[in-house]
Order: structure tokens, then C-alpha cells, then sequence
């Protein structure tokens, strides 16, 4: 993922931020030091954002589509009551078996459930609503997983898409591969929906912004 903000920006913009947990940080340093695509991971910056919109809706149901290794899981666990929960939706097995691990460690991985398999299967079999949902998966599948979350979103719920600036290559006409074409699409999509009200944000690779109109 090509860096779109200048490093010692978004260094003195971590700095500034709400603090990771030092369950986060391990979680980090492990995926960092031993996955292939660690780049895949949420950094600190964006964690903190995940936190901050967790505590402004007020969350107790959270919805994650695409879970990696748990990093944004955790952020999710950590800012929600003590009844709160996290579903979060993972297709690789690796993948979850160091997210377990750390959530077995942390005092507040009780909250978080792993669906295994297919995200669009689970969010069929799912019943809302949900208070926050953060879509970070596949991104040929994102105009499906936005119109399911449509569903399943409370009233005054939010929706968060991540990588949709897709480092830049959103920008790029014709698009150069498939999910280049899918993140265009949902962008148009979104933000011609009368649904909803959404800004797109300029944190790490760009991250939508959206709850329903009224």
C-alpha cells in the first residue's frame, strides 16, 4: 500500500492521538514482524479513529467484515461497555489463529466473536441491528457488503469502509484491475445514495464516513 500521507505527518498525528494499548502494539509488532501482508494491518492512527467513532455512536453492537489478524477488533473491544459486542467476519485461518491468541490475552477479548468463512454468508444469516459496521475485506465484494450493512444498521447507526483512496489508484481512468473498478463504483454509488450522508476521510488509505439521511 503506497503511503499517501507523508510518514512524519502521520507520525506527529499518532502522537497527538489517543494512545494504543500495549495489547495493540504486540498485536502490530507480531503481524508486522511474521505476516506476508502485513501492510493489510489498521495502524495506530486509524485504530484510535475506529475507537473515537465507537465512543461518539455510542456502540454496543459492532460488525467488522474482514478481520485480518484482530487489530481493529481490539480497538473495537476496548471502546465498547463492558456488554458490548464485536462480530467479526474472517476467510483465512492463519489469520484468525493469531487474532485468537490475542484476544485469549487481552481483558477485553471476551467481547469479540470470529465468524469463519465467507463474510456475505454470515451477514445473511446476521440479525440487526448493528451500531457501527467496518467493512475491510475484499474489495471486488464491497458495493455487496455496503448494501447488506444498509440492512442490518441501527437507525442512527454508522458505516466505515476502509482503503477506498486504494493509494491512489481510484484516481485512474480506466481503472486498472478489478478493485480498482469495485472502490470506484462503491464511491460513485455512496455518494450518490439518497439513503445516506457520507464523507470520505483522508486517514492511512481513506476511509468512508456513512450514516442514513435524517
Amino acid at each position: 500500500m503506497e503511503k499517501l500521507v507523508p510518514p512524519e505527518i502521520e507520525a506527529y498525528a499518532e502522537r497527538h492521538s489517543m494512545q494504543e494499548s500495549a495489547i495493540c502494539r504486540a498485536l502490530r509488532e507480531e503481524t508486522q514482524r511474521t505476516m506476508e501482508y502485513h501492510q493489510m494491518l489498521v495502524g495506530p492512527l486509524e485504530g484510535a479513529f475506529l475507537k473515537m467513532m465507537t465512543q461518539l455512536v455510542g456502540a454496543i453492537r459492532v460488525l467488522e467484515i474482514g478481520m485480518f489478524t484482530g487489530y481493529s477488533a481490539l480497538c473495537f473491544a476496548e471502546a465498547l461497555p463492558e456488554h458490548g459486542t464485536v462480530i467479526t467476519c474472517e476467510i483465512n485461518e492463519k489469520s484468525a489463529a493469531v487474532a485468537r491468541r490475542y484476544f485469549a490475552q487481552a481483558p477485553f477479548g471476551s467481547k469479540i466473536s470470529i465468524s469463519i468463512g465467507p463474510a456475505l454468508d454470515t451477514m445473511r444469516m446476521l440479525t440487526g441491528p448493528f451500531d457501527l459496521i467496518f467493512i475491510d475485506a475484499d474489495k471486488v465484494n464491497y458495493l455487496n457488503y455496503y448494501r447488506r450493512s444498509l440492512d442490518l444498521l441501527a437507525p442512527k447507526g454508522v458505516i466505515l469502509i476502509d482503503n477506498v483512496l486504494w493509494s491512489g489508484e481510484v484516481l485512474k481512468q480506466p481503472p486498472p484491475d478489478e478493485s480498482t473498478a469495485a472502490i470506484q463504483e462503491l464511491n460513485r454509488v455512496v455518494s450518490t445514495d439518497p439513503r445516506v450522508s457520507a464523507v470520505l476521510v483522508t486517514i492511512r488509505d481513506g476511509v468512508l464516513v456513512i450514516k442514513r439521511t435524517g
